[in-house]
């Protein structure tokens, strides 16, 4: 294992090589282009390392089925599977996601392509979750060149639109019987724990329908803005209701130190708002949008009659408004035991190489993995390489430290050589 670690660390630059090989072409999404490029220089890293690979392209009206809202996004969804079978007993499933998020013009660096500075890497997706691809591909390459033997058959699932969702391209490799193995870790995420639960996300949104009139005569006519006040004040109070409850699965320790809160919470946002196109036209219609992250603890259907008894208060309020409510279940809570063998040798493995007891917590947000384990039943866990709050994850100037990669290709190193009990 010394040996190994030595020639990861001699070995920093060719991971460093490799992440801007990666940031260098702009898979952010929208529109989720150049899936295809991403996934081909992948493909070619594993075939050299002897895995069998294959490009897998998910259905155009699959996608439109799946995916209503986002039918405009007309590049393909291309995904990747690779496997290897060292004839051992048990298979571990490694996954992450290639697609970034989109970059401002705020940057102080280029974003895509891969910047050094002050003993960081900057650059869009070093964090989320790019660095985990070029960490895997160079410990890979490492335990090949020394002759090291992992101690699992590998699937490797390297997959697209997970920010975007909800039905992403690890989604339909669950749905297509690609995942199948023992164990998985997910590379999405970062190191300051090990993701084993994370809220569910419901996406909900409301028209609220009024009748358009000449704003100098606007009495004759129905301001559905105006008519959108009693719903909002109404998901107001539910709100301050919701965000009242508290799961038992530990919160994130970031959370945790900036806040003070130690367990997931539920919450319910009114994130966009919808109305008008002149300002002397009454509006006719006005549409609310926002998102209700329920805990583990909770159920999709409750969350829904939940937000119909709210909206049922309003109708008995106000008879006169005329609104229709939809929810969408986004993605379903993911919880895993934390005394499952798995999990435990996730966590003594990422402490030792960290150095430090690295904590099970959940996450507040939301993950393509809950789908897959919903399909597979497979014990999940998510352990990556940024930092919660110096990443700057989804934001400007995204960077992860050199020495956080050199760390993650050792945790990663000893767990495909170490054997889970």
């Amino acid at each position: 294992m010394n040996a190994l670690f030595d020639f990861l660390e001699s070995n920093a630059d060719a991971a460093i090589k490799t992440l801007d090989e990666l940031v260098r072409i702009q898979t952010h999404v929208p529109p989720g282009e150049n899936y295809g490029k991403v996934m081909e220089l992948a493909a070619r890293k594993l075939r050299e390392l002897d895995f069998e690979v294959e490009i897998i392209r998910m259905p155009r009206e699959l996608f439109e089925k799946k995916n209503p809202r986002l039918s405009h996004l007309a590049a393909e969804r291309v995904n990747l599977s690779a496997k290897l079978n060292v004839g051992a007993p048990k298979t571990l499933l490694i996954n992450t996601h290639l697609d970034v998020v989109p970059a401002s013009a705020n940057w102080s660096v280029p974003p895509f392509e891969v910047t050094l500075r002050d003993g960081r890497i900057f650059g869009r997706g070093v964090a989320d979750s790019k660095g985990g691809v070029s960490a895997l591909l160079t410990v890979l390459s490492a335990m090949k060149e020394l002759g090291v033997k992992p101690a699992y058959n590998l699937n490797i699932a390297l997959t697209t639109d997970e920010e975007m969702g909800p039905y992403s391209g690890l989604c339909h490799l669950a749905d297509i019987g690609k995942l199948e193995a023992d164990y998985f870790l997910s590379m999405d995420g970062d190191s300051d724990d090990i993701t084993i639960a994370s809220n569910g996300n419901v996406d909900w949104q409301i028209d609220v329908f009024g009748k358009s009139y000449h704003s100098g005569s606007s009495f004759l006519g129905v301001n559905a803005i105006e008519k959108s006040v009693p719903i909002m004040s109404e998901l107001l109070e539910l709100k301050a209701k919701v965000e009242l409850r508290r799961s038992k699965v530990p919160a994130s320790t970031a959370i945790s130190r900036k806040t003070g809160i130690d367990t997931l919470m539920p919450v319910l946002n009114i994130t966009i708002i919808n109305a008008g196109v002149k300002q002397n036209i009454v509006p006719d219609k006005c549409t609310m949008k926002g998102d209700r992250r329920y805990i583990p603890e909770e159920k999709f259907g409750d969350v829904c009659k939940e937000m119909n008894a709210a909206l049922s208060r309003v109708r008995e309020k106000h008879p006169d408004i005329d609104f229709k409510l939809s929810c969408d279940d986004i993605y379903a809570p993911l919880l895993t035991d934390m005394n499952h063998p798995w999990i435990k040798e996730v966590k003594r493995v990422a402490g030792e190489v960290a150095g430090r007891d690295v904590r099970l917590a959940g996450a507040q947000g939301s993950l393509d993995v809950a789908y897959a384990v919903k399909v597979t039943g497979l014990p999940a866990c998510c352990f990556g390489i940024g930092r919660r709050t110096e990443s700057n994850a989804h934001a400007d100037d995204e960077n992860i430290w050199v020495e956080d990669l050199v760390m993650y290709m050792k945790f990663l190193a000893k767990l495909l050589i170490d054997k889970a009990a």
